[in-house]
């Protein structure tokens, strides 16, 4: 039985209910990262006895779930889109800003899938504005790829803020940090393609980028709904 599944115990003798255990670990969370939640520190949010929340939650794992599901009603269009493309191009960005918002959602994106409501509304709405362009598989496979590059883009973007403020030192700063080594490598001849890559490329910011990739994505996904069937 799912924790969706199971029946909350009373509220008395003081009001509670998963609601306010949720709202109570995303503002852990939101201010301490993952590690700053335990069913301990929950219940002395909520100032309340730890073992009142085994009513309610098994496990921290219940817990981080329950978490989850809750940030995706934040990812959920609040309308009706157009088609396909708009719907995964405003889930991926939905769920960048929603993990910028609540930085330890990186952590948990990808692997099982979450079987909340919200999540599961979320998963309905995308694959009902694909249903009927191509077969089953091949749906499936777009939603995986599409969900594979905003996964990636999104935790490589907190991975590099958690660095930022774990050195103390901006990307500018970094940058030029390393450059003398950088450069020394570079004048070695050993790799000519970096050197290029380095004096005449192009910087952009996280979100251009991401907004990039998911473009050249979506392209390759519509090349392949595109295609007739084998």
């Amino acid at each position: 039985m799912t924790v969706w599944d199971r029946p909350e115990p009373p509220t008395r003798p003081a009001p509670l209910d998963r609601e306010r255990i949720v709202a109570a670990a995303i503002a852990l969370a939101d201010e301490g990262g993952l590690e700053a939640v335990s069913l301990r520190k929950v219940a002395a949010r909520l100032d309340v006895g730890p073992m009142r929340l085994y009513g309610y939650i098994s496990t921290k794992e219940e817990l981080f779930d329950l978490m989850v599901d809750e940030v995706h009603a934040e990812i959920l269009p609040e309308e009706p889109l157009g088609d396909w493309r708009e719907v995964l191009r405003v889930r991926a960005h939905r769920t960048r800003q929603a993990t910028l918002r609540h930085e330890w959602l990186a952590d948990l994106l990808g692997g099982r899938p979450t079987l909340g409501p919200n999540a599961l509304a979320v998963t309905e709405a995308t694959l009902a504005a694909l249903d009927g362009l191509a077969d089953l598989d091949t749906v499936m496979r777009a939603v995986e790829t599409v969900g594979a590059y905003f996964t990636g883009a999104i935790r490589r973007e907190i991975a590099n803020l958690r660095a930022e403020r774990a050195t103390g030192l901006s990307k500018r700063d970094w940058q030029r940090a390393s450059g003398p080594h950088v450069m020394r490598m570079l004048a070695t001849g050993r790799f000519p393609a970096l050197a290029k890559a380095v004096h005449d490329g192009t910087e952009v910011d996280a979100e251009a980028s991401f907004a990039t990739g998911l473009d050249w994505v979506l392209d390759a996904v519509a090349a392949k709904l595109a295609r007739p069937p084998a």
